[in-house]
């Protein structure tokens, strides 16, 4: 067979077999298939579900729509290989991924305290993965047939493909490749990536043979011929830095080396002369880089693990480097071993994300599970994926590193299909879609203007510091989208429940009237994150203007729809970049606003992101880095009181947190906000015996004594229900009001007619 070049030839491969109801978990199933053995086995941190918001899904559908036999090892055992034995060995290789989750998140609060329930494991409950799944996962697999090849996945894999900080150790890890000891890492989402080598490994290559994939990861011992190599500090120079060596010098010449490194040794910091001299190129002055054959050395392991500076340096430069239009393959040296990533992965064309989506789903949990309720199957079974990607950049956010800044779109067919395949299909629909959506609710479509400055770009956001004016934010496809989604037979609702970007939907004012008017479930939740212009900065977030902007837009829109909706924004505590003043204004401008918050989040430093360098260096690696006092250093957050303060400005309004408020106010010299008065942020004296009664608490039990009627044990929020109060306790609802989202009938007392009546202010 052929190998296909890309995803859109897949589709005219016949595949040898027709697909199985669910993937094996078992031999007994492999024994109803017919099956003596599996090709590939992907082992999965997270429970088998059989639909396309899971990994091990898509991958195993995909490749069973190749002709593949792809068996499913699901949250097994880890304590010895004797689940990874299970059924037998494969023939190709073990597809290893920690799941939808980066395991240590799944596992650990931003407080580093275990978590009690893991929303990808049967009934939540915790403790069904290790820790570092990817890693234990695939010792297991070499235990149990050590001659398998093993290719690691998943967005683990992605997150911590070179030297990373490690929030939980509080270190920098060598790349995940070299500790799983693993044959292959695949980034980004690898659909192409992991076709092309299922072909190549079925046609008798050697996996270490295969080292021409885009969005691949794997150990090299050295630049091969015909490669040019380039010090990343001649791209970004982060100051103190070893004297770089001619990049034409071919690395395997090691007497040629040995005589640049006698050129000079260790340096200390550049002066302005030496940043002005010019690399004496020795072969070809005429000489042009051919990007396509260029590699980038970023500074080793064993540097960034010692010297933050260059840490922040070489996750700048890896940013710099993920356009897949002019991105340049990347080297790190790891004590003795090279780790070597290839350009990323070039984006799915809409046909080939259709033919992705399209496969043959069960689109519910593998029967071995039974009645236990699997929380993330239920919050998305009837959610409908729309897009991949994100060029928002937000410097706290993993999904660019794993899914790309350009927008990956399906059609629009292709999604109704999935519609009318949810209502006619998965058990328990009653009409209500849950979501159009994906990373962004509202980037479907978006590009930039011209593909050939798209592809030469190397910003890391089109919308930050405003947005670009190359990019395209017409909404009209996802409007048309909408109105088709919902006109459908059987559709009673279609609701939006991923994140809004708010500076790009007040571009299209239509684009607002028509979510406001008909896909708002009383609540649309946004992301601020913040108010003050240093947090935000370091965010990449638009000011909080532009929230102002959006609010009024949305109040007016759903005024003239006669409906009483409201806005819930998320903020986060403790991000780099933030200072207690900035706590307390954001504290000061909740207070104004009529804001309290039940929940709130603090920065969690994942790997790999802008934020977690600036969090590990104390530097901004959105600039170019130096020693110098010059170089922009970044206020961070790490201790546990500072942390405790700054969750407890957002939660200003609870008791429990006026006296560390009270101390923290009077140290900053800020005790006029201290007192009864309305421009004043908490009292002077505490309430003796009283505590802050948080409307999810109240809830929950009124919920569970409601029994099936109200969802038992559900707590209920101002995120998940409940309309924000000016205190804790639950008010009745004034004679004539209706319920958040409930349409206006003419002529009713209390209701809006005419678009008079603003939406309640939350």
């Amino acid at each position: 067979m052929q190998t296909p070049t890309s995803l859109q030839e897949l589709a005219s491969f016949k595949a040898r077999r027709d697909p199985a109801p669910f993937l094996p978990m078992s031999r007994q199933e492999m024994d109803k298939l017919g099956w003596d053995a599996c090709d590939i086995i992907v082992v999965t941190g997270d429970a088998y579900v059989d639909h396309p918001s899971f990994g091990m899904a898509i991958i195993g559908r995909l490749l069973e729509a190749q002709g593949f036999r792809v068996g499913i090892i699901a949250q097994p055992d880890w304590h010895s290989a004797d689940a990874f034995k299970a059924l037998g060995k494969p023939r190709l290789f073990f597809g290893v991924a920690a799941g939808n989750m980066d395991s240590m998140i799944n596992r650990y609060t931003a407080d580093r305290k275990k978590r009690s329930d893991d929303a990808y494991t049967p009934g939540g409950q915790a403790g069904k993965r290790p820790d570092r799944a990817s890693l234990v996962y695939s010792q297991r697999c070499r235990e149990a047939y050590k001659d398998v090849p093993i290719i690691l996945g998943g967005i683990e894999g992605s997150l911590r493909r070179i030297a990373h900080y490690d929030y939980w150790q509080d270190k920098v890890r060598r790349s995940i490749l070299l500790d799983a000891r693993a044959d292959l890492l695949l980034y980004g989402n690898a659909e192409r990536a992991v076709v092309e080598l299922a072909h190549r490994l079925d046609a008798g290559e050697a996996v270490e043979e295969i080292r021409d994939i885009r969005g691949t990861a794997f150990v090299r011992k050295d630049t091969p011929e015909g490669w040019m190599e380039i010090d990343s500090t001649r791209i970004d120079r982060p100051g103190k830095i070893d004297k770089i060596i001619n990049p034409y010098v071919n690395t395997r010449d090691l007497a040629a080396c040995e005589i640049e490194r006698e050129k000079g040794g260790e340096t200390a910091e550049m002066d302005a002369e030496d940043e002005l001299q010019v690399l004496h190129i020795e072969s070809s002055p005429r000489m042009r880089l051919d990007r396509a054959k260029t590699v980038i050395r970023i500074p080793s392991y064993e540097k960034v693990s010692k010297d933050p500076v260059l840490y922040a340096h070489a996750n700048r430069v890896l940013h710099l480097e993920t356009n897949p239009g002019n991105a340049r393959a990347l080297v790190q040296l790891h004590g003795d071993q090279e780790v070597w990533l290839n350009p990323p992965p070039i984006p799915l064309s809409m046909e080939e994300m259709d033919y992705v989506f399209d496969l043959n789903y069960a689109r519910v949990p593998h029967p071995s599970y039974g009645k236990a309720e699997i929380p993330a199957y239920k919050m998305i079974r009837f959610s409908v994926n729309i897009m991949r990607g994100c060029f928002g950049g937000c410097t706290f956010c993993s999904i660019t590193e794993h899914e790309g800044r350009i927008i990956q779109n399906r059609s629009q067919d292709s999604i109704v299909r999935e519609i009318k395949e949810i209502r006619d299909k998965v058990p328990g629909f009653t009409g209500v879609i849950s979501d159009l959506g994906g990373p962004t609710a509202n980037m479907y479509r978006l590009a930039c203007k011209s593909r050939e400055i798209e592809a030469a770009c190397r910003k890391p956001s089109c919308v930050y510091p405003g947005i670009c004016q190359n990019l395209n934010t017409d909404h009209s496809s996802l409007t048309k989208l909408y109105r088709e989604a919902r006109s459908l037979k059987g559709i009673k609702k279609i609701l939006i429940a991923s994140g809004l970007r708010y500076d790009l939907a007040v571009e299209d004012p239509e684009y607002v009237r028509e979510l406001v008017t008909h896909h708002v479930g009383g609540y649309l939740k946004i992301a601020p994150e913040h108010t003050e212009r240093g947090p935000l900065d370091k965010m990449m977030k638009p000011g909080i203007g532009t929230y102002d902007a959006f609010k009024k837009m949305f109040e007016r829109f759903s005024a003239e729809a006669g409906k009483e909706q409201y806005l819930i924004p998320y903020f986060i505590a403790a991000h780099p970049g933030t200072t207690d003043e900035d706590m307390m204004n954001l504290a000061l401008w909740l207070k104004t606003n009529g804001f309290k918050a039940d929940q709130v989040q603090a920065f969690y430093p994942s790997p790999m992101a802008s934020a977690t360098a600036m969090y590990h260096s104390g530097r901004n690696p959105l600039r170019r880095l130096s020693y110098k006092k010059s170089s922009e250093k970044v206020e961070t957050v790490k201790g546990e009181r500072q942390r405790r303060l700054h969750k407890a400005f957002l939660r200003w309004h609870d008791p429990e947190n006026w006296p560390l408020l009270r101390e923290a106010l009077t140290a900053m010299g800020r005790a006029d906000l201290i007192g009864e008065g309305e421009h004043q942020l908490i009292p002077k004296d505490q309430p003796e015996g009283e505590t802050y009664n948080a409307p999810r608490r109240k809830n929950s039990k009124q919920s569970s004594r409601a029994g099936k009627s109200a969802g038992k044990g559900r707590l209920l929020t101002q995120h998940t229900g409940l309309p924000p109060r000016d205190d804790g306790s639950k008010k009745p609802r004034p004679a004539g009001a209706r319920k958040p989202g409930a349409a206006a009938k003419p002529g009713k007392p209390g209701k809006a007619v005419k678009g008079k009546t603003k939406a309640r202010r939350v």
